[in-house]
Protein backbone atom coordinates (compact mmCIF):
# COMPACT_ATOMS: atom_id res chain seq x y z
CA UNK A 1 0.00 0.00 0.00
CA UNK A 2 2.79 2.45 0.76
CA UNK A 3 3.95 2.90 -2.87
CA UNK A 4 0.33 3.57 -3.80
CA UNK A 5 0.10 6.13 -0.99
CA UNK A 6 3.13 7.95 -2.40
CA UNK A 7 2.38 7.75 -6.10
CA UNK A 8 -1.42 8.05 -6.08
CA UNK A 9 -1.62 11.85 -5.63
CA UNK A 10 1.07 12.63 -8.20
CA UNK A 11 -0.41 10.20 -10.75
CA UNK A 12 -3.90 11.65 -10.25
CA UNK A 13 -2.63 15.22 -10.62
CA UNK A 14 -0.75 14.44 -13.84
CA UNK A 15 -3.82 12.81 -15.36
CA UNK A 16 -6.13 15.64 -14.30
CA UNK A 17 -3.78 18.37 -15.51
CA UNK A 18 -3.46 16.59 -18.87
CA UNK A 19 -7.24 16.28 -19.20
CA UNK A 20 -8.31 19.71 -17.91
CA UNK A 21 -5.42 22.05 -18.72
CA UNK A 22 -2.95 20.41 -21.08
CA UNK A 23 0.51 21.89 -21.63
CA UNK A 24 -0.27 25.29 -20.01
CA UNK A 25 -1.11 23.45 -16.80
CA UNK A 26 2.15 21.50 -16.87
CA UNK A 27 4.14 24.67 -17.57
CA UNK A 28 2.53 26.32 -14.56
CA UNK A 29 3.27 23.28 -12.37
CA UNK A 30 6.91 23.10 -13.48
CA UNK A 31 7.32 26.82 -12.89
CA UNK A 32 6.08 26.45 -9.30
CA UNK A 33 8.22 23.33 -8.80
CA UNK A 34 11.29 25.33 -9.82
CA UNK A 35 10.68 28.17 -7.39
CA UNK A 36 13.46 27.71 -4.85
CA UNK A 37 14.35 31.36 -4.31
CA UNK A 38 12.17 32.50 -1.43
CA UNK A 39 13.10 34.36 1.77
CA UNK A 40 15.18 32.18 4.10
CA UNK A 41 12.68 32.72 6.93
CA UNK A 42 10.18 30.43 5.19
CA UNK A 43 12.71 27.58 5.05
CA UNK A 44 13.49 28.15 8.74
CA UNK A 45 9.78 28.05 9.62
CA UNK A 46 9.25 24.84 7.64
CA UNK A 47 12.33 23.25 9.20
CA UNK A 48 11.70 24.27 12.80
CA UNK A 49 7.99 23.83 13.57
CA UNK A 50 7.68 20.00 13.44
CA UNK A 51 10.87 19.06 15.33
CA UNK A 52 10.46 21.77 17.99
CA UNK A 53 6.85 20.86 18.77
CA UNK A 54 7.57 17.12 18.73
CA UNK A 55 10.51 17.58 21.10
CA UNK A 56 8.46 19.78 23.45
CA UNK A 57 5.73 17.11 23.67
CA UNK A 58 8.12 14.19 24.14
CA UNK A 59 10.32 15.92 26.70
CA UNK A 60 7.29 16.98 28.75
CA UNK A 61 5.92 13.45 28.70
CA UNK A 62 9.33 11.94 29.45
CA UNK A 63 9.85 14.18 32.48
CA UNK A 64 6.33 14.08 33.90
CA UNK A 65 4.78 10.80 32.72
CA UNK A 66 7.29 8.09 31.72
CA UNK A 67 10.87 7.69 30.41
CA UNK A 68 9.32 5.61 27.61
CA UNK A 69 8.52 8.87 25.82
CA UNK A 70 12.19 9.71 25.30
CA UNK A 71 12.87 10.78 21.69
CA UNK A 72 14.27 7.98 19.61
CA UNK A 73 16.83 9.92 17.49
CA UNK A 74 16.63 7.35 14.69
CA UNK A 75 18.35 9.66 12.22
CA UNK A 76 17.88 7.44 9.18
CA UNK A 77 14.16 7.68 9.81
CA UNK A 78 14.26 11.17 8.33
CA UNK A 79 14.85 9.59 4.93
CA UNK A 80 11.28 8.24 4.98
CA UNK A 81 10.01 11.79 4.70
CA UNK A 82 11.83 12.65 1.48
CA UNK A 83 9.84 10.55 -1.04
CA UNK A 84 6.60 11.33 0.81
CA UNK A 85 7.21 15.06 0.58
CA UNK A 86 8.43 15.08 -3.00
CA UNK A 87 5.80 12.87 -4.63
CA UNK A 88 2.66 13.59 -2.62
CA UNK A 89 2.93 17.37 -2.75
CA UNK A 90 2.86 17.35 -6.55
CA UNK A 91 -0.73 16.21 -6.13
CA UNK A 92 -1.78 18.00 -2.95
CA UNK A 93 -0.27 21.46 -3.45
CA UNK A 94 0.58 21.17 -7.13
CA UNK A 95 -3.00 20.51 -8.22
CA UNK A 96 -5.63 20.05 -5.49
CA UNK A 97 -4.98 23.13 -3.34
CA UNK A 98 -4.95 25.69 -6.19
CA UNK A 99 -8.25 24.24 -7.44
CA UNK A 100 -9.83 24.41 -3.98
CA UNK A 101 -8.66 28.02 -3.59
CA UNK A 102 -10.74 29.01 -6.60
CA UNK A 103 -13.90 28.52 -4.51
CA UNK A 104 -12.74 28.49 -0.86
CA UNK A 105 -10.70 30.79 1.35
CA UNK A 106 -7.21 29.75 2.41
CA UNK A 107 -8.20 28.20 5.74
CA UNK A 108 -11.22 26.26 4.52
CA UNK A 109 -9.35 24.97 1.47
CA UNK A 110 -6.41 23.76 3.57
CA UNK A 111 -8.67 22.10 6.18
CA UNK A 112 -10.62 20.25 3.47
CA UNK A 113 -7.40 19.13 1.81
CA UNK A 114 -5.89 18.11 5.16
CA UNK A 115 -8.93 15.98 5.94
CA UNK A 116 -8.68 14.27 2.55
CA UNK A 117 -4.95 13.80 3.13
CA UNK A 118 -5.73 12.08 6.42
CA UNK A 119 -8.36 9.82 4.84
CA UNK A 120 -5.84 8.90 2.14
CA UNK A 121 -3.75 7.29 4.90
CA UNK A 122 -6.65 5.29 6.33
CA UNK A 123 -5.71 1.95 4.66
CA UNK A 124 -2.29 1.98 6.38
CA UNK A 125 -3.17 3.76 9.63
CA UNK A 126 -2.67 0.67 11.82
CA UNK A 127 0.85 0.22 10.45
CA UNK A 128 1.97 3.77 11.31
CA UNK A 129 3.95 4.61 14.43
CA UNK A 130 5.80 2.22 16.70
CA UNK A 131 2.83 0.73 18.60
CA UNK A 132 1.27 -1.16 15.69
CA UNK A 133 -1.25 -2.71 15.95
CA UNK A 134 -3.12 -0.09 17.96
CA UNK A 135 -5.92 -2.44 18.99
CA UNK A 136 -8.71 -0.67 20.92
CA UNK A 137 -6.89 2.66 20.62
CA UNK A 138 -6.97 2.61 16.83
CA UNK A 139 -9.89 5.06 16.49
CA UNK A 140 -8.37 7.56 18.94
CA UNK A 141 -4.99 7.20 17.26
CA UNK A 142 -6.55 7.86 13.86
CA UNK A 143 -8.39 10.94 15.17
CA UNK A 144 -5.12 12.29 16.58
CA UNK A 145 -3.28 11.45 13.37
CA UNK A 146 -5.84 13.15 11.15
CA UNK A 147 -5.82 16.22 13.43
CA UNK A 148 -2.03 16.38 12.99
CA UNK A 149 -2.28 16.12 9.23
CA UNK A 150 -4.95 18.81 8.94
CA UNK A 151 -2.87 21.19 11.07
CA UNK A 152 0.29 20.42 9.08
CA UNK A 153 -1.66 20.97 5.86
CA UNK A 154 -2.80 24.39 7.08
CA UNK A 155 0.83 25.27 7.83
CA UNK A 156 2.03 24.00 4.45
CA UNK A 157 -0.76 25.91 2.70
CA UNK A 158 0.08 29.06 4.68
CA UNK A 159 3.71 28.86 3.61
CA UNK A 160 2.76 28.04 0.02
CA UNK A 161 0.24 30.89 -0.13
CA UNK A 162 2.99 33.32 0.87
CA UNK A 163 5.62 31.94 -1.52
CA UNK A 164 3.92 29.87 -4.30
CA UNK A 165 6.96 27.61 -3.89
CA UNK A 166 6.34 23.89 -4.46
CA UNK A 167 9.82 22.90 -3.21
CA UNK A 168 9.04 24.61 0.09
CA UNK A 169 5.76 22.69 0.43
CA UNK A 170 7.61 19.47 -0.39
CA UNK A 171 10.31 20.40 2.11
CA UNK A 172 7.88 20.94 4.99
CA UNK A 173 6.02 17.71 4.22
CA UNK A 174 9.33 15.86 4.23
CA UNK A 175 10.39 17.48 7.51
CA UNK A 176 7.05 16.68 9.16
CA UNK A 177 7.02 13.03 8.10
CA UNK A 178 10.75 12.59 8.65
CA UNK A 179 10.67 14.02 12.18
CA UNK A 180 7.81 11.70 13.19
CA UNK A 181 9.85 8.74 11.98
CA UNK A 182 13.14 10.03 13.40
CA UNK A 183 12.04 11.28 16.83
CA UNK A 184 9.04 9.07 17.64
CA UNK A 185 9.73 6.78 20.64
CA UNK A 186 10.29 3.19 19.60
CA UNK A 187 8.83 1.30 22.58
CA UNK A 188 5.40 2.62 23.43
CA UNK A 189 2.08 0.99 24.15
CA UNK A 190 -0.88 1.90 21.91
CA UNK A 191 -2.22 4.12 24.72
CA UNK A 192 1.10 5.95 25.11
CA UNK A 193 1.50 6.52 21.39
CA UNK A 194 -2.06 7.83 21.14
CA UNK A 195 -1.36 10.22 24.03
CA UNK A 196 1.70 11.82 22.49
CA UNK A 197 0.07 12.10 19.07
CA UNK A 198 -2.88 13.87 20.69
CA UNK A 199 -0.61 16.29 22.53
CA UNK A 200 1.33 16.98 19.35
CA UNK A 201 -1.95 17.68 17.55
CA UNK A 202 -2.95 20.17 20.27
CA UNK A 203 0.34 22.05 20.00
CA UNK A 204 0.09 22.15 16.22
CA UNK A 205 -3.41 23.60 16.41
CA UNK A 206 -2.29 26.22 18.91
CA UNK A 207 0.38 27.19 16.38
CA UNK A 208 -2.21 27.32 13.60
CA UNK A 209 -4.50 29.48 15.75
CA UNK A 210 -1.69 31.94 16.48
CA UNK A 211 -0.83 32.21 12.78
CA UNK A 212 -4.48 32.71 11.77
CA UNK A 213 -5.03 35.38 14.44
CA UNK A 214 -1.85 37.22 13.50
CA UNK A 215 -2.87 37.09 9.85
CA UNK A 216 -6.29 38.54 10.62
CA UNK A 217 -4.72 41.32 12.68
CA UNK A 218 -2.40 42.29 9.83
CA UNK A 219 -5.26 42.30 7.34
Amino acid sequence: MFPIMLLGPVAASIILIAVTEGMPGFRDLFQRMGKWKVPVKWYLIALSIPPILIMVVLLLLRNFVSPAFSPNFFYFGFLFGIPAGFFEEIGWMGFAFPKLRLKQNFLKASVILGFLWGLWHFPVIDFLGAASPHERYLLLFFIAFIAILIAIRVLIAWIYSNTTSMPLAQFMHAVSTGCLAMLGPSKLSPAQETLWYMMYAVLLWITVLIIVLLGQRKS
